[in-house]
């Protein structure tokens, strides 16, 4: 159970113009909420955003959910958050995830296998770069430092910039049960995708019993506030039908994995045969109602208000709002979430 369920908020991937939510995130931060956070996959950045969002606010927490390991070396990774920590007065969460093979290879041009060893590697040189204490080494093998071969030129350096922080946190995006072990093992903190607050314990429960006093749980949520809540339910099952059909292979999708952990293994697969089908309208309608009620908070506030107790009586430390972009919700939320 969370003492205390912290409210922040998602505002996803940038896509277009009039994507900018300064006005949305300077709300959250009137409102009392204590993060934003912002995402990327194979399109717009994450960092870009939310140093955007970063300069118009002075409290707020910055947080990425998450950064793809594969688009970036660790140093630079390192760079990014040092700099955008500094800059903001040391608000910066930094949300890493291996994500999957279709986009680390086929976009990134990047290896996929070993996720777990390239995340343990990843986060030791980033903490180098941070800790300052010594120039940057590492022996690999997946970002061995000085790289071996080449000119032969190469050194161990020490970062030029002096970290405002030389320990920023660290979140991991992980779903599969390792990776969330690895999570409570060597970061500060878990990024769940699809969660629902009744199976955290049963499902993840095991992955998370080495976790640390202190370690956050930041769960993503798409909030929808209307009286129709069947409407709510059609709009809540888009992105679990792209996620689950078409954000992996057809023999190899994490999230697909996880559907079927929730206890929903063959509603994901016709879902994933109807959406690789090109039938995607039907894999939204095929989704269970159950499923995307459970993951998300939907209806009239009385209802909302409702479900929020089955967050705050989980392991969840941060509710993530996502989809809420006027003040009025927010805080009426924020509200609910404090009563």
């Amino acid at each position: 159970m969370t003492a205390e369920l912290k409210l922040g908020i998602n505002v996803g991937y940038w896509q277009r113009d009039p994507e900018d939510q300064t006005e949305t995130v300077l709300a959250a931060e009137r409102c009392g909420y204590d993060s934003v956070f912002t995402a990327e996959a194979y399109g717009s950045d994450a960092f870009t955003t939310l140093a955007w969002y970063g300069a118009r606010t002075s409290r707020i927490k910055l947080g990425t959910a998450v950064v793809q390991m594969s688009a970036r070396t660790p140093a630079a990774t390192a760079m990014h958050a040092l700099t955008l920590d500094a800059l903001s007065g040391g608000r910066v969460i930094l949300g890493l995830g291996a994500s999957g093979p279709q986009v680390v290879e086929g976009w990134y041009g990047q290896p996929f296998p070993k996720p777990l060893a390239r995340t343990r590697e990843y986060l030791d040189i980033v903490r180098q770069v941070w800790r300052r204490e010594d120039p940057v080494t590492s022996a690999g093998p997946h970002y061995p430092l000085p790289y071996p071969g080449g000119s032969g030129l190469g050194k161990p350096l020490k970062s030029i910039a002096h970290p405002l922080r030389p320990e920023i946190p660290v979140y991991l995006g992980a779903e599969g049960p390792k990776n969330v072990a690895l999570s409570a093992e060597a970061a500060q903190g878990w990024l769940p995708l699809f969660v629902d607050p009744e199976q955290i314990e049963p499902v993840f429960g095991g992955s998370l019993a080495g976790r640390p006093e202190g370690f956050e749980i930041a769960a993503t949520v798409t909030t929808i506030v209307t009286d129709d809540l069947a409407s709510a339910l059609e709009f809540a099952k888009i992105p679990l039908a792209f996620y689950i059909g078409g954000m992996g292979a057809k023999d190899r999708n994490f999230h697909l994995d996880l559907i079927g952990r929730l206890g929903y293994a063959e509603e994901a697969g016709r879902v994933q045969e109807l959406f690789l089908g090109g039938r995607r309208d039907e894999a939204i309608k095929a989704v269970p109602d159950g499923l995307a009620d459970a993951i998300s908070l939907l209806g009239p506030l009385g209802r909302i208000k409702e479900r929020l107790r089955l967050w705050r009586d989980s392991p969840v430390t941060t509710l993530l709002i996502a989809g809420v972009r006027d003040e009025p919700t927010l805080r009426a939320i924020k509200e609910m979430a404090d009563s």
